[in-house]
Protein backbone atom coordinates (compact mmCIF):
# COMPACT_ATOMS: atom_id res chain seq x y z
CA UNK A 1 0.00 0.00 0.00
CA UNK A 2 1.36 3.37 -0.96
CA UNK A 3 1.79 5.96 2.02
CA UNK A 4 -0.84 8.31 -0.08
CA UNK A 5 -3.14 5.46 0.11
CA UNK A 6 -2.12 4.72 3.69
CA UNK A 7 -3.05 8.56 4.27
CA UNK A 8 -6.78 8.36 2.66
CA UNK A 9 -7.43 5.14 4.35
CA UNK A 10 -6.64 6.69 7.73
CA UNK A 11 -8.41 9.98 7.10
CA UNK A 12 -11.54 7.89 5.57
CA UNK A 13 -11.93 5.87 9.02
CA UNK A 14 -11.26 8.47 11.16
CA UNK A 15 -13.72 11.39 9.19
CA UNK A 16 -11.40 13.68 8.40
CA UNK A 17 -10.93 16.36 5.85
CA UNK A 18 -7.68 17.24 4.41
CA UNK A 19 -7.10 20.97 2.03
CA UNK A 20 -3.37 21.45 0.70
CA UNK A 21 -2.08 24.78 -0.30
CA UNK A 22 1.32 24.56 -2.53
CA UNK A 23 3.88 26.47 -4.44
CA UNK A 24 6.99 24.82 -5.17
CA UNK A 25 4.66 21.43 -5.31
CA UNK A 26 2.51 23.04 -8.34
CA UNK A 27 -0.03 20.75 -7.50
CA UNK A 28 1.83 17.03 -7.33
CA UNK A 29 1.17 16.80 -3.13
CA UNK A 30 -2.93 17.02 -4.10
CA UNK A 31 -2.56 14.75 -6.83
CA UNK A 32 -0.88 12.16 -5.46
CA UNK A 33 -3.53 11.84 -2.70
CA UNK A 34 -6.81 12.27 -5.71
CA UNK A 35 -5.12 9.57 -7.26
CA UNK A 36 -6.50 7.17 -4.30
CA UNK A 37 -10.10 5.95 -5.36
CA UNK A 38 -11.95 7.49 -2.99
CA UNK A 39 -10.40 10.47 -1.75
CA UNK A 40 -12.93 12.68 -2.87
CA UNK A 41 -14.51 11.65 0.66
CA UNK A 42 -10.95 13.28 2.94
CA UNK A 43 -9.70 15.47 0.21
CA UNK A 44 -11.19 18.90 0.29
CA UNK A 45 -9.35 20.15 -2.74
CA UNK A 46 -6.22 21.82 -3.60
CA UNK A 47 -4.50 25.53 -4.20
CA UNK A 48 -1.09 26.16 -6.05
CA UNK A 49 -0.35 29.32 -4.66
CA UNK A 50 2.68 30.11 -7.11
CA UNK A 51 2.76 33.80 -7.13
CA UNK A 52 3.88 35.27 -3.67
CA UNK A 53 1.21 37.71 -3.76
CA UNK A 54 -1.81 35.19 -4.20
CA UNK A 55 -0.32 33.42 -0.84
CA UNK A 56 -1.82 36.87 0.54
CA UNK A 57 -4.84 37.04 -1.40
CA UNK A 58 -6.15 33.87 -1.60
CA UNK A 59 -4.41 32.43 1.58
CA UNK A 60 -4.19 35.12 4.25
CA UNK A 61 -0.77 35.01 4.88
CA UNK A 62 0.83 38.21 6.46
CA UNK A 63 1.62 40.60 3.56
CA UNK A 64 3.95 42.42 5.92
CA UNK A 65 5.31 39.18 6.69
CA UNK A 66 6.17 38.55 2.70
CA UNK A 67 7.54 41.63 2.12
CA UNK A 68 9.88 41.23 5.25
CA UNK A 69 11.00 37.50 4.45
CA UNK A 70 9.58 36.47 1.04
CA UNK A 71 7.72 32.90 0.77
CA UNK A 72 10.77 30.64 2.05
CA UNK A 73 10.06 31.11 5.15
CA UNK A 74 8.40 28.89 8.05
CA UNK A 75 5.83 31.34 8.98
CA UNK A 76 4.36 31.50 5.40
CA UNK A 77 3.87 27.67 5.36
CA UNK A 78 2.48 27.98 8.87
CA UNK A 79 0.14 30.47 7.44
CA UNK A 80 -0.26 28.85 4.36
CA UNK A 81 -1.30 25.24 6.15
CA UNK A 82 -4.16 27.81 8.38
CA UNK A 83 -5.17 29.47 5.58
CA UNK A 84 -5.90 26.81 3.47
CA UNK A 85 -8.39 25.03 6.00
CA UNK A 86 -10.59 28.41 6.08
CA UNK A 87 -10.14 29.05 2.53
CA UNK A 88 -11.57 25.33 1.05
CA UNK A 89 -14.35 25.57 4.58
CA UNK A 90 -17.66 23.90 3.66
CA UNK A 91 -20.67 25.33 4.95
CA UNK A 92 -18.38 26.98 7.38
CA UNK A 93 -16.88 24.34 8.74
CA UNK A 94 -13.28 24.28 7.81
CA UNK A 95 -10.81 21.20 7.05
CA UNK A 96 -9.60 19.08 9.73
CA UNK A 97 -6.15 19.40 7.84
CA UNK A 98 -4.18 22.01 6.19
CA UNK A 99 -1.00 20.64 4.44
CA UNK A 100 1.09 23.63 2.81
CA UNK A 101 4.46 23.49 0.76
CA UNK A 102 6.65 26.47 -0.37
CA UNK A 103 10.30 26.86 -0.96
CA UNK A 104 12.47 26.56 -3.97
CA UNK A 105 12.46 24.03 -6.81
CA UNK A 106 15.22 25.70 -8.75
CA UNK A 107 17.35 25.59 -11.19
CA UNK A 108 18.73 28.77 -9.15
CA UNK A 109 18.27 30.12 -6.10
CA UNK A 110 15.63 32.44 -4.82
CA UNK A 111 15.89 35.57 -2.44
CA UNK A 112 18.88 34.23 -0.70
CA UNK A 113 17.13 30.33 -0.47
CA UNK A 114 19.22 27.64 -2.42
CA UNK A 115 17.06 25.27 -4.73
CA UNK A 116 15.98 22.39 -2.50
CA UNK A 117 14.90 24.00 0.64
CA UNK A 118 11.46 24.15 1.45
CA UNK A 119 9.00 24.48 4.10
CA UNK A 120 6.27 21.81 4.66
CA UNK A 121 3.19 22.77 7.22
CA UNK A 122 0.86 20.77 8.65
CA UNK A 123 -1.71 22.41 10.62
CA UNK A 124 -4.35 20.08 12.94
CA UNK A 125 -6.66 21.96 15.02
CA UNK A 126 -4.64 24.42 16.91
CA UNK A 127 -1.53 22.55 16.73
CA UNK A 128 0.90 23.39 13.26
CA UNK A 129 4.00 21.70 12.58
CA UNK A 130 6.62 22.98 10.25
CA UNK A 131 8.95 20.60 8.56
CA UNK A 132 12.46 22.73 6.93
CA UNK A 133 13.74 20.54 4.43
CA UNK A 134 17.11 20.96 2.26
CA UNK A 135 17.07 18.53 -0.83
CA UNK A 136 18.82 17.70 -3.25
CA UNK A 137 18.67 17.26 -6.78
CA UNK A 138 17.40 18.31 -9.81
CA UNK A 139 14.13 20.52 -9.95
CA UNK A 140 12.04 17.49 -10.52
CA UNK A 141 13.81 15.62 -7.69
CA UNK A 142 13.70 18.67 -5.48
CA UNK A 143 9.34 18.63 -6.29
CA UNK A 144 9.28 14.78 -5.88
CA UNK A 145 10.90 14.45 -2.94
CA UNK A 146 8.98 17.76 -0.93
CA UNK A 147 5.96 15.67 -1.65
CA UNK A 148 6.94 12.47 -0.54
CA UNK A 149 8.62 14.11 2.61
CA UNK A 150 4.96 16.20 2.72
CA UNK A 151 3.52 12.81 2.67
CA UNK A 152 5.81 10.92 5.48
CA UNK A 153 5.10 13.37 8.04
CA UNK A 154 1.34 13.85 7.30
CA UNK A 155 1.38 9.53 8.10
CA UNK A 156 3.53 10.53 11.09
CA UNK A 157 1.62 13.14 12.76
CA UNK A 158 -1.86 10.85 11.75
CA UNK A 159 -0.27 7.87 13.33
CA UNK A 160 1.55 9.82 16.56
CA UNK A 161 -1.16 12.59 17.45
Amino acid sequence: MSLAHAIVSELTTRKLSVAVAESLTGGLLVAELVAIPGASVVVRGGVVAYATDLKHSLLGVSAELLAAEGPVHPEVARQMATGVRQLLSIDGTPADIGLATTGVAGPGAQDGHSPGEAYVAIAIGDRVEVLHLQVPGSREDIRIRVVSESLSELAKLLRHG
